[in-house]
């Protein structure tokens, strides 16, 4: 389910996902397909690792990024779960065949994303 809000989307961002909700800064965001399609790759994300656990490997990992390269953004970028997003947003088709877990690649393939 998509909902549209200006505060809850945090500055910087045009979405974020918190299962099973999809938050969109702009109701014009609706109609973006890859970003839409992104946002469902987290979805599925979250739902694999049951919600919770989620958020805990992306904080852990996100604050391992953050040490590593010293800024935001590469850190946010370098998280495997973006990866994966980013990677495969343009591929509308990507859930229908993705394998279950399918992230765990990005985590051990890690290239910097800029």
């Amino acid at each position: 389910m998509i909902f549209i809000s200006k505060f809850l989307v945090p500055k910087g961002y045009l979405g974020m996902t918190v299962f099973p909700f999809v938050f969109l800064k702009y109701n014009r965001l609706k109609k973006d397909v890859i970003l839409v399609n992104h946002e469902k790759i987290h979805l599925r994300q979250q739902l694999e690792l049951l919600v919770i656990p989620f958020y805990v490997v992306y904080l852990s990992e996100f604050i391992v990024r953050l040490i590593q390269f010293k800024n935001w953004n590469l850190a946010y970028r370098n998280v495997s779960f973006e990866q994966e997003a980013y990677i495969n947003e343009s591929n509308i088709e990507y859930l229908k065949n993705r394998k279950f877990w399918s992230f765990l690649k990005y985590l051990r393939n890690h290239d910097i994303q800029a």
